[in-house]
């Protein structure tokens, strides 16, 4: 039967996986392979994918995949012969290379979610961002320090599952080994999930690079009572096991130890061997290695086994490294040989004979060193998700945490926001007695203080935000976040996986897009890419956060979670006419692994707010900064216009009128000089370029100082909110008044609308619906010319996110005046 048939919390045994491609060849790296045991958990909400339990650990696949393989029940299968033949031991001494150098190369290599971005930040002090997800880390990071007399470069790779080239993480990280060799690598498994991680060190083995196995979350191994015996682990495999609990900084100083002893050559462990795969593969990765090492320049780097090895699994990267070579026809020709013969003598496709030896010597070597007292007992992450990710309560849940998010973004943001409202407020004033009156007053108070102040005031919202996203990402969440919506994503040609990178664009679109590198088809990639930006980033939030408490006093939260709803369903909507147009006949496989629950930690939580307040701060010290002065000049000069002589002689005509009172002259001389003011601004540089531009933008009802607001937003979105809190200062003596105020205070000065409130309901609307949509800030555009490796990608998101937000805010404001 097929495993989509089976019933819920019934055991059944692999018996064949069918298919082939993409598919076929990452299923059974995760585990399904013959003679594996795997388990139904549930089915996830809308009927979705279904959750399953194989190799202790839980994976989601769609009804889709599930056809694909093959069961039988328990009592029904036929022990399948594959033995574990162990290890061949080369008995080659590992060399001192502390007589070379003082310098120690380390690689940090693991499966996602193994706390390897944890060790990292333990190891070498730094602050990278950790969660509990695949995809965290995109990105080679390099830390340097010093130790025990020795230069340390750490580097911390992406996540991985194996070293095939089936994605840019595998790829990313194969190349940096074989490329930049480092000394030594630090293999970091889960010790809660041994025979699914050492499937990634059965291929460094086969690499023949010396690795350290830092045997992570050893804590969360004791309190599940697993048993293994350390020693006897180490001996089988030529590699030395160290114990570690990252998140609290156990074991790493014993990591730095081992690392100097195999470095030195010291360690009992170490030592040079090759996994015996049974008598037909040996043979045949032996007739494949003589003959690729005859050319010795690409052996020089990468272990010809390797290479062997990586052909019979028909690996198109190593066909490419080769087929620069002489002797490549032959390479080839002898390894399609071997793959038929191995083909023919297995009854099996070369990979999963290949992927099944690797398995059957981690199962092997786990029988003779492990043991789980409690296995089939329920878990601790099954029990939370018999709640979480139910059929019918799991949605429900998943938008309440939503909207707990938002809410308290908003409102327990709002009191600390209106502090530092407060004490902008005051250091605008007190600057503005102490310095004279005049150009650097006016740069000081209305310019860098007005509109840098009028970003900083929104500090708190980002930070309430951010707690939330490292709380979603640290506890293992994000994943069954991915799980519940898949179908609805499915629906839309989105991939499952795409959810992740789309939740954390909430954050920020940069690391979103770089996220999407754990996706496996490029199709998707490009997909989520070009959907990401309509996610409402944390820069975007200031302008919303500004409009609707200036416009929206009642239901703000659902106004907040109603702007976010609209850009996600914008992002659906482009997904699925992109899907029926430019990425057609997409179909990849939902298989994605739903990590262990873990509480996260104060210091990551803290660490990952910091960092980014640190980013905004940075911001606001720099691009805002530069921003603002180049707004406030624009806005300042010139300083006299065709009427200024016009309204210098009605003050004067006002002052020497003795018919009138001292107060009247004092109202009629304010408001020549507001309406003086008014004409220099609308002359001005930025004026006369809001001018420009207002033809187009008046449709959506909005005026050129709106105009100028959205231009200047191009670098950096939040420059949107410190460009209106320079350009709305038109009156020195309003300095003190919020800028909500005078948002809703402001007047049309000319045309036909004269003395008209520039913002209305609708009008704001589509200004928020607008700024939701238009322009991604040009580090996003860099990103996804970047990620995708064309400028075409990076030009159409341009052009269709500002065409899509016209035409959006035209709608909006239309309709509006309909009805409101």
């Amino acid at each position: 039967m097929k495993l989509s048939e089976v019933t819920h919390n019934e055991p059944v045994i692999i018996t064949k996986i069918l298919g082939h491609g993409s598919f076929r060849k990452r299923i059974s790296e995760m585990g399904f392979i013959r003679g594996k045991e795997v388990r139904v958990i549930k089915k996830s909400p809308f009927n979705g994918p279904t959750e399953f339990k194989i190799l202790n650990y839980n994976v989601s696949l769609r009804k889709s995949e599930c056809e694909m393989i093959e069961v039988v029940q328990l009592n029904e299968y036929k022990i399948y012969s594959n033995n574990f033949e162990g290890t061949i031991d080369r008995n080659i001494d590992l060399t001192d290379h502390s007589e070379r150098t003082r310098t120690i190369n380390i690689a940090l290599v693991g499966n996602p979610n193994c706390g390897k971005t944890t060790i990292f930040n333990a190891i070498s002090g730094a602050k990278e961002r950790v969660g509990n997800y695949s995809g965290v880390t995109v990105d080679i990071h390099k830390a340097t320090f010093k130790a025990k007399g020795y230069k340390f470069n750490f580097y911390d790779l992406p996540g991985t599952y194996s070293l095939t080239a089936y994605s840019t993480e595998e790829i990313y990280v194969r190349k940096f080994i074989y490329e930049q060799t480092p000394d030594i690598i630090i293999n970091v498994l889960d010790s809660t999930n041994l025979e699914r991680s050492l499937f990634l060190t059965t291929q460094l083995i086969d690499m023949d690079v010396r690795t350290i196995i830092a045997l992570n979350m050893f804590d969360e191994m004791q309190k599940k009572k697993l048993e293994l015996d350390q020693g006897e682990l180490a001996k089988l495999v030529g590699i030395p096991v160290v114990p570690t609990v990252s998140s609290k900084g156990k074991g790493i100083d014993a990591v730095i130890d081992k690392a100097i002893e195999v470095f030195e050559g010291k360690d009992i462990f170490a030592r040079h061997i090759h996994i015996n795969y049974g008598k037909d593969l040996e043979e045949s990765i032996k007739i494949i290695r003589q003959k690729v090492k005859e050319f010795k320049p690409i052996t020089d780097k990468i272990s010809s086994r390797f290479i062997a090895i990586k052909l019979l699994e028909k690996d198109k990267q190593i066909f490419e490294l080769l087929s620069n070579y002489a002797n490549f026809d032959e390479i080839r020709k002898i390894t399609d040989k071997e793959i038929k013969k191995i083909e023919l003598l297995q009854n099996e496709d070369s990979e999963t004979v290949v992927t099944d030896a690797k398995y059957s010597f981690i199962s092997g070597a786990l029988k003779e060193t492990y043991a789980n007292p409690e296995e089939g007992k329920k878990t601790r992450s099954e029990k939370i998700d018999s709640v979480l990710t139910h059929k019918y309560f799991g949605f429900p849940i998943f938008t309440a945490l939503l909207f707990l998010m938002f809410w308290t973004t908003f409102k327990v943001g709002a009191y600390p926001m209106d502090w530092i409202d407060a004490g902008v407020a005051a250091l605008g004033d007190l600057v503005h007695r102490i310095i004279p009156d005049g150009m650097l007053n006016d740069l000081l108070v209305d310019g860098i203080i007005s509109g840098t102040g009028s970003v900083l005031v929104f500090l708190p919202n980002i930070l309430i935000l951010f707690f939330f996203i490292s709380l979603l990402e640290g506890s293992g969440y994000m994943a069954r976040a991915a799980f519940i919506m898949d179908t609805i994503m499915h629906r839309f040609g989105l991939h499952g996986r795409s959810f992740i990178p789309m939740i954390m664009g909430f954050g920020c679109n940069v690391p979103a897009i770089l996220a999407t590198r754990s996706m496996r088809n490029r199709g998707d990639r490009i997909l989520t890419m070009l959907i990401i930006p309509f996610m409402s980033c944390s820069a975007r939030l200031p302008v919303y956060i500004l409009i609707i408490s200036a416009f929206f006093m009642k239901y703000q939260a659902l106004i907040l979670i109603g702007i976010y709803a609209v850009g996600i369903i914008f992002a659906f909507l482009t997904a699925q006419i992109l899907n029926k147009t430019v990425f057609k006949n997409k179909e990849t496989p939902f298989v994605m692994e739903l990590p262990t629950y873990r509480l996260p930690t104060l210091r990551n939580v803290l660490y990952h707010m910091w960092d980014k307040t640190q980013h905004y701060l940075k911001k606001i010290g720099t691009i805002i900064l530069l921003g603002v002065i180049i707004i406030w000049a624009l806005e300042y000069f010139p300083r006299e216009t065709k009427q200024s002589k016009h309204f210098s002689e009605q003050i004067a005509s006002v002052e020497n009128n003795e018919q009138l009172s001292e107060k009247a002259k004092t109202e009629q001389v304010s408001e020549i000089e507001h309406a003086r003011e008014s004409d220099r601004l609308i002359n001005s540089y930025l004026g006369r370029t809001g001018r420009i531009i207002e033809p187009v933008m008046r449709p959506l009802g909005f005026d050129w100082k709106m105009s100028i607001a959205l231009l200047a937003g191009l670098p950096a979105k939040e420059i949107v909110v410190s460009t209106m809190g320079v350009l709305y200062q038109t009156n020195n003596d309003e300095n003190t008044v919020s800028l909500q105020k005078k948002l809703k205070d402001e007047v049309f000065v000319s045309g036909e609308k004269i003395g008209e409130k520039i913002f209305t309901t609708p009008t704001a609307l589509a200004f928020l619906v607008f700024i939701l949509i238009y322009f991604p800030c040009i580090g996003v555009v860099a990103t996804i010319k970047n990620e995708s490796g064309s400028w075409k990608w990076a030009v159409f998101s341009v052009l269709y996110t500002t065409g899509l937000a016209w035409l959006a805010a035209f709608v909006v404001h239309n309709v509006g005046n309909l009805f409101i």
